[in-house]
């Protein structure tokens, strides 16, 4: 039996462009589960991202509930959400966010450093999550000097560092080639399988199904389908690898 680890009941969220009111979020329920790559599917506009910023508490939805590791997060104020959000949450974006001047160590130990980890701690626990994503020898690189492919590398560093319960993924291979996108996805899979977290990924990839345990397609702020990935496509991506 799989443990809940994120639920939503009923998300609304409506932006205003000038006098016009575009609804992008319409009454959407959305359930994540610990070890699983939950992959949210669609076109441009669909809603899909700003469903993730309402399940992480990055951007607060016009109505509903998110039930987030067993917590009402959007009654909780601003400032504990903010650090609800350091304790149990990872974050991966399509454009890395990673700091121009610090290197790869200095990337992940810096996140650590803000959960109250000391200096020390810190740094070891940053070479070994490193290390564990195959930039043992990229350590001491700044972002300038890594591949795209090593960037989103360091940022799955970065986010697994805390050992969080919740990973948001945000397009995390739209800036990469097909042989990287394939090596952040199995990352993020692994992450799940041996670390127990629930893996939210939005992407517009069809390239990426084939790591998914579940995949939901959205359209026009709706859920449109949810359904378990077979198991045979799984045994299949494992042969190609």
């Amino acid at each position: 039996m799989r443990l809940v680890a994120l639920e939503a009941r009923g998300l609304s969220k409506a932006y205003r462009i000038g006098k016009t009111r575009q609804q992008v979020l319409k009454n959407v329920d959305f359930t994540a589960y610990h070890g699983q790559v939950t992959m949210v599917m669609g076109p441009s506009g669909s809603g899909k991202s700003t469903l993730i910023a309402a399940l992480s508490g990055l951007m607060r939805p016009d109505e509903g509930e998110v039930m987030a590791m067993g917590e009402s997060l959007w009654t909780k104020s601003d400032g504990k959400i903010d650090k609800f959000r350091l304790n149990h949450c990872g974050f991966i974006f399509q454009g890395f966010n990673l700091f121009p001047a610090l290197s790869a160590i200095a990337q992940v130990a810096q996140i650590l450093r803000y959960c109250g980890i000391s200096k020390r701690e810190s740094r070891v626990r940053a070479i070994a999550v490193l290390e564990s994503v195959g930039l043992g020898e990229r350590l001491h690189q700044k972002p300038a000097e890594l591949s795209g492919g090593e960037k989103q590398r360091v940022a799955i560093a970065r986010a697994l560092a805390k050992s969080p319960a919740l990973i948001f993924a945000d397009e995390p291979t739209s800036a990469l080639d097909s042989v990287n996108g394939q090596v952040v996805i199995k990352l993020l899979h692994q992450a799940a399988k041996e670390r127990g977290a629930a893996i939210v990924v939005v992407t517009h990839d069809s390239r990426l199904e084939a790591h998914a345990d579940r995949i939901i397609h959205m359209e026009d702020g709706k859920i449109l389908s949810d359904h378990m990935v077979a198991l045979a496509m799984h045994a299949a991506s494992k042969t190609e690898q």
